[in-house]
């Protein structure tokens, strides 16, 4: 799913009210009537709606959300924040309402009016056009909402809350739902704004989809369907070389267990087979842990990378000269696809020299939050993070995976996509560790390094999401992952059947 800008958004309404045609008034119908289905959907039961509204067309939205409501038999009161312009869809939508609904009430000043909050709150006071921090009647209204305790759906963006840019100040509504129009916006997938956007939920009201397919847009949400397009069958007459054989560095004395969560996880993404170089004194701790996984002591690069699909390198990997030179060589002399996670990026990053110049071939860093700014320096908030990431990428020919919350796959055409899928749960020790061993057993059979990166970390997190149901957030463990491997590609097998 492309993730379009404001400007862009407002130009997709003007496509659709152009070439389909309809009415600037009937689009915002249209919009309120998805936003009605949802809450009477959602709620099920009649239910007492306070909601807030501006004057410009987010107000618009809720004066025709409260106008269905209220026929529907629901008990609406509304307020109207005084604005100095009423847009000339507001206008119309209050001239419609005013003889249905006589609960409304106008606010110009804060302190002296009477505010009373019951039941579900309607966030409907400014949209996405919002272009600065709010100050003065504004600001204090959100301030007095937040504080209600009453549940708070906000309508198109939590007022307060940029769509394209960072926020600063506090005055931002914090919804527990957010109800948005076709596509999400950018701010939604930055986890600095967990706070206030809640769940998200997504209504298709209808804009023209020839805007969507000829417009470009630099941000992506990995979605169900993005994935369809980028998984691939087995072919049933195979045998497991054809699905790949993958060289790991990983693991030390005291890290078998990283090295093991990510060769198991490669094996259950789907490579055909899987080499671990380890220790002498840890190849019985392999052999017996994962029986299914070849182990090597041997030292000769270029040996045992011969044949070899991809390679990883990184996870509980000690932090030594030796393993540093190995990794330059790796990155000097081998042209096969490799991913550089953990430990590997710490040596990258104590190897500055390795950073000037691009790599030979496209590979894949996958750092979180802390190894990213070591690796590429400190970030003021995560847009700034993001726009960094895909510069990195395009200037390092390297597609870098920064691990989050919706996790971000910045990749060589400086496009990026942020993840769909995943949960708090997966703030686990080892978590980073299977996600590695999928993205390397994705290289191996054959997948791009981009569409690796974009199907490793959504499989990843659907993996992630089905153990949640399973074990709770709670208590999962990078295991119970890798134990959910197979039901998230038979999940997905089944989306691409659609």
């Amino acid at each position: 799913m492309k993730i379009f800008t404001v400007a862009q958004i407002k130009k997709w309404d003007d496509y659709t009210i152009f070439n389909e045609p309809i009415s600037s008034i009937q689009l915002m119908e249209r919009a309120a009537a998805a936003c009605f289905t949802w809450l009477q959907t959602y709620f099920k039961i009649k239910q007492c709606y306070t909601i807030f509204c501006g004057t410009g067309n987010n107000g618009g939205d809720g004066l025709a959300i409260a106008r269905m409501l209220s026929l529907a038999g629901n008990s609406v009161k509304v307020y109207i924040l005084e604005g100095e312009n009423r847009s000339e869809n507001f206008t119309v939508n209050l001239e419609q309402i005013d003889s249905i609904l006589n609960n409304i009430q106008y606010i110009n000043d804060i302190s002296e009016s009477t505010i009373v909050m019951e039941g579900v709150i309607i966030d409907a006071l400014l949209g996405s056009g919002l272009n600065r921090p709010l100050k003065g009647r504004v600001a204090q209204l959100v301030e007095l909402i937040n504080q209600s305790g009453n549940s708070i759906i906000s309508i198109d963006i939590p007022t307060g809350l940029l769509a394209d840019e960072n926020t600063t100040g506090d005055s931002i509504i914090r919804a527990d739902h957010t109800i948005t129009f076709q596509s999400i916006k950018i701010a939604f997938v930055m986890s600095e704004n967990n706070q206030f956007i809640g769940r998200i939920h997504i209504l298709d009201i209808g804009l023209h989809p020839q805007f969507y397919d000829e417009t470009t847009a630099f941000y992506k949400l990995i979605d169900s369907h993005e994935i369809s397009l980028i998984y691939k069958p087995r072919n049933q007459v195979s045998h497991k070389y054809n699905f790949g054989h993958v060289l790991l560095y990983a693991g030390s004395k005291n890290m078998m267990g990283a090295a093991l969560l990510c060769a198991k996880a490669c094996l259950r993404s789907g490579a055909g087979l899987v080499t671990l170089h380890t220790e002498e004194m840890s190849q019985s701790v392999v052999q017996i842990a994962l029986p299914e996984a070849v182990t090597s002591t041997e030292n000769n690069l270029a040996f045992l990378s011969f044949k070899k699909s991809a390679i990883g390198i990184g996870p509980g990997l000690e932090m030594s000269n030796a393993n540093k030179e190995l990794l330059i060589s790796i990155l000097e002399t081998v042209t096969i696809p490799q991913v550089i996670d953990a430990s590997a990026l710490q040596l990258l990053a104590a190897e500055t020299s390795i950073l000037s110049k691009p790599f030979k071939i496209p590979i894949i860093l996958t750092p979180h939050s802390g190894e990213f700014e070591k690796l590429f320096g400190k970030t003021a908030n995560d847009f700034e993070k993001a726009a960094l990431a895909r510069r990195k990428s395009i200037e390092l020919n390297c597609y870098i995976i920064l691990k989050g919350h919706h996790s971000l796959v910045a990749c060589l055409d400086g496009t990026a996509y942020f993840n769909s899928t995943g949960n708090a749960g997966m703030a686990t020790a080892g978590s980073g560790d299977v996600l590695t061993g999928i993205l390397t057993g994705l290289l191996a059979q054959g997948y791009s390094p981009k569409n690796a990166c974009l199907l490793g970390v959504y499989l990843h997190g659907l993996a992630g999401d089905i153990a949640a149901k399973k074990v709770s957030q709670e208590s999962m463990i990078a295991s119970d992952i890798i134990d959910a491997i197979g039901e998230a590609y038979i999940s997905i097998q089944n989306s691409s059947l659609e």
